[in-house]
């Protein structure tokens, strides 16, 4: 399923899943424990719940669900305040064999979300790809987003062990901005950067793929898989070592002369209209 050191937190209980929303909206609370159980049996290290706009006594409640068919720990994945109180209230620590939840995220624009720890020591998944203005669009403001949030995570106590950052992954297939440039560059800086030394990156995975089709090159071969790999391979030597993604996909590292490989580093090389144009080479090729 995965590659050595590299942690996959669990993604499918996630109200932005149709299949799952579906679950919810039936109230088939034996259909979202089955995934917690599938995701579990599967190598998740964490199993991320994320329950949309719902209460936070739903959140409260399928958390204590979900952690009677695991002991894996839980990723509580909410921007709001209330329904994260919620999820950290309801978490027994015990459960997981002591193991703190992850807090799913806080950025420059809710720093709010830092109190929560009062409830429960957390992981926090620092969001760096906003600033308080607005989205990054540059290394630097990623840069200096991640330096403020990560004085911030000290001043509540939480040490970088602890600390997970998320650089903001967008879908390659619409990338016209250089988005994976600006990832890939920040981690680079933040990589050889002391202050960051033992913290964590991860991104969401499947967010990098999504809007390319789930069909197979006309050449042979799958068009996700590989480009989620090639991005591994070259983003992992930068300090990657989580990302929310299926644990239906095998990850690998790929060779350098992988054409998915030498997609991506085309895309990394390139810029606006020519990178998206460099994917549907890839893919229709």
């Amino acid at each position: 399923m995965s590659i050595p050191g590299l942690t996959i937190i669990g993604e499918s209980i996630n109200d932005s899943v149709p299949s799952t929303r579906a679950l919810y909206e039936s109230n088939d609370m034996a259909g979202v424990l089955a995934l917690a159980r599938c995701q579990d049996e599967r190598g998740a290290a964490y199993i991320d719940v994320n329950v949309g706009s719902r209460s936070p006594e739903w959140m409260a409640e399928l958390v204590r669900q979900i952690q009677t068919v695991t002991s894996k720990p839980l990723s509580i994945d909410t921007p709001d305040p209330a329904i994260a109180a919620a999820g950290l209230t309801a978490y027994d620590p015990a459960i997981a064999g002591g193991a703190s939840p992850i807090l799913n995220s806080i950025s420059l624009r809710r720093l709010g979300m830092f109190e929560l720890v009062k409830i429960r020591p957390f992981r926090p998944i620092l969001l760096i790809s906003e600033s308080a203005e607005g989205s990054c669009h540059t290394t630097e403001e990623t840069v200096s987003a991640a330096h403020q949030m990560l004085a911030l995570a000290h001043t509540a106590g939480i040490a970088n062990s602890d600390c997970i950052f998320d650089p903001g992954i967008a879908p390659l297939g619409s990338d016209s901005e250089g988005n994976l440039v600006r990832l890939i560059a920040a981690m680079r800086r933040l990589h050889a950067d002391a202050t960051f030394a033992g913290v964590h990156f991860s991104v969401g995975m499947s967010n990098f793929t999504v809007m390319l089709p789930a069909k197979q090159r006309k050449s042979g071969g799958a068009v996700k898989g590989p480009l989620e790999s090639a991005f591994l391979t070259r983003a992992m030597p930068l300090g990657l070592d989580m990302v929310i993604g299926s644990v239906k996909r095998t990850y690998s590292l790929l060779p350098d002369d992988h054409p998915a490989m030498q997609c991506v580093d085309d895309c990394l090389a390139t810029s606006g209209f020519d990178s998206i144009k460099r994917i549907r080479k890839f893919y229709t090729a």
